[in-house]
């Protein structure tokens, strides 16, 4: 479980939210298929600038997946109009469906800033890692509350592969009403187990260190191809979170780095969700894979 003393250093490595793009207009369906696959699904709303809008899966352990689609495809925009620049130029306008981002839990700008906290590590380890100062987002939920938060992203060339950071302004509850309903699932998920990335082989070894920036912790594992760091979420410790940074391992994974935009060094390939029941398998949902692992008993 997450806790800092007032005098520390705010936490870099508790997860927050995991996103999941599926195409246009797609909510309704996305929302749809996560419940077959046995989550609960919950109305998210519409963010600020009306370009997309999402519904939540909220776990037990405090972390959510925001499963979330563009309104309006691209070529809805009159072209050369300003709606039409706005979504051409969104952080995720080029992304294909799937899980798409990640999130760890931020802070906002009137207290210690996340970007300034990674920056600094950066300028003393030498990873290059670089986060872009606090901006404001927002969304109005169904029942017309507006939420409001900062977020804090890496530079464009490592989004999507270092977490950004979601810092809330309005209390985290609105956001994340995560009651004892809304947190049982049919499938009997607690929490998120992992999230692996692969990554191309030439950008393993600056990927380890960057990671290490961002949770201000090395791996507990590190080897040629491989590297893993413990995580926290905001409950439920007793289900371990673990971030997997691996280079490929079989014809699945050497396919997914392959199908990676030009110039991206990585992606998120697996989010794995601890179950109480069950046993351990593999699926698609289906635009991104994910894992149901059992808890470790006793």
């Amino acid at each position: 479980m997450a806790s800092e003393s007032p005098t520390t250093e705010p936490s870099t490595r508790i997860v927050d939210h995991l996103v999941h793009l599926s195409p246009p207009g797609s909510v309704e369906q996305a929302s749809q298929q996560f419940r077959d696959l046995g989550f609960t699904v919950i109305p998210g709303g519409t963010h600020a600038g009306g370009l997309t809008a999402n519904a939540l899966v909220l776990l037990a352990d405090g972390a959510y997946l925001e499963l979330i689609s563009f309104i309006h495809p691209i070529e809805f925009y009159p072209p050369n109009s300003d709606e039409r620049r706005e979504r051409e130029s969104h952080n995720w306008a080029k992304r294909a469906p799937g899980w798409i981002d990640w999130a760890f839990l931020g802070n906002t700008t009137y207290s210690t800033p996340i970007s300034r906290i990674s920056n600094d590590r950066a300028s003393i380890d030498g990873s290059g890692v670089h986060y872009k100062r606090e901006s404001n987002g927002g969304r109005t939920r169904p029942d017309g509350e507006v939420l409001r938060w900062v977020i804090s992203q890496p530079r464009t060339t490592e989004s999507g592969v270092l977490p950004f950071f979601c810092g809330d302004i309005t209390p985290r509850p609105l956001r994340v009403p995560a009651t004892d309903t809304n947190t049982s699932h049919k499938s009997t998920v607690r929490g998120v187990a992992h999230i692996h990335l692969v990554v191309r082989p030439a950008s393993f070894e600056s990927l380890t260190l960057q990671f290490t920036t961002v949770v201000g912790a090395p791996p507990k594992h590190v080897d040629a191809s491989k590297a893993v760091w413990s995580v926290d979420t905001l409950a439920q410790p007793e289900i371990p979170t673990e971030v997997i940074l691996t280079i490929p391992q079989n014809p699945q994974e050497h396919t997914f780095v392959e199908s990676l935009d030009s110039g991206t060094a990585s992606g998120v390939y697996e989010i794995a969700f601890g179950v109480l029941s069950g046993s351990e398998r593999r699926l698609t949902t289906p635009y991104g894979r994910i894992a149901f692992v059992p808890l470790r008993s006793g």
